[in-house]
């Protein structure tokens, strides 16, 4: 997460945020916490379809998930207290949906390696319904 989005989160400004991050750099590692450079920046800027001209005047740092969790000990309001407590539970929930994902995508090759050559009939069955829609729209004008 950006410290923009966290300084908005925490209701502080953005500067006051980094401040409190400088002032204890011991508890922002690098796996907790960077500072972006210039092209990650303009990707990143691209991506947003901002404007160069005002703006930020020093790059933004990126937190991870341990990043923002230490940030409570930085910035020590129960503001902050709340909304880390919050990010985290959505960190959690992210990556078991993730790992859900990668169970589910896990079961999904199992059943085709068993049954592999009925997915396979079906999967051509698909494929012959796709192009006759795509002829019928053709004809169609669709």
């Amino acid at each position: 997460m950006l410290d923009v989005d966290l300084a908005e989160m925490y209701e502080v400004p953005t500067k006051a945020l980094k401040q409190a991050v400088k002032r204890n750099i011991d508890r922002s590692p690098g796996d907790f916490m960077f500072e972006l450079n210039a092209d990650e920046f303009d990707s990143l800027r691209s991506q947003f379809v901002t404007s160069k001209r005002g703006g930020t005047r020093y790059m933004p740092y990126a937190f991870t998930e341990q990043g923002v969790a230490m940030l409570s000990t930085v910035l020590p309001s129960p503001k902050a207290i709340s909304v880390n407590i919050a990010i985290i539970r959505t960190f959690v929930l992210l990556r078991q949906h993730a790992y859900n994902y990668k169970e589910l995508a896990r079961k999904i090759e199992e059943i085709e390696t068993k049954y592999g050559k009925h997915f396979e009939d079906i999967y051509e069955a698909l494929n012959l319904l796709l192009e006759e829609r795509k002829s019928y729209g053709r004809e169609c004008g669709i």
